[in-house]
């Protein structure tokens, strides 16, 4: 039995799990837009993507639960998810409110 310090430290390793799962397929679909892919093409990254994403989070799993899927695992790889998903937005809603003032300063001049 797990006790809950310890069962804290593994839901942030699963959030941080999350996050590292997020940003890695921003980074695929930034890739795609870069790089314009058959569909057939993109399928396959997919399925790449997925089977990395799948041993890379049951290789976190074993290390930190020994292998047993714990609910509280699972709830900080999607916690995660979450949280930089949101991250990101807001990231790009400042991006794109810095972009429309900057224009307006330059169009005043």
């Amino acid at each position: 039995m797990l006790g809950i310090g310890k069962e804290a430290i593994i839901f942030l390793y699963a959030g941080l799990s999350g996050i590292v799962v997020l940003f890695s397929y921003q980074i695929l679909r930034l890739f795609r837009r870069l790089i314009r892919h058959h569909i057939v093409v993109v399928n396959l990254e997919d399925l790449i993507y997925w089977l990395g994403v799948s041993v890379y989070l049951f290789r976190q799993m074993y290390m930190t639960t020994y292998g047993s899927i714990r609910w509280f695992f699972v709830l900080g790889v999607v916690c995660g998810i979450i949280a930089a998903n949101f991250v990101i937005s807001l990231a790009k809603k400042m991006y794109e409110k810095m972009k429309k003032s900057l224009e307006r300063k330059g169009k005043n001049r």
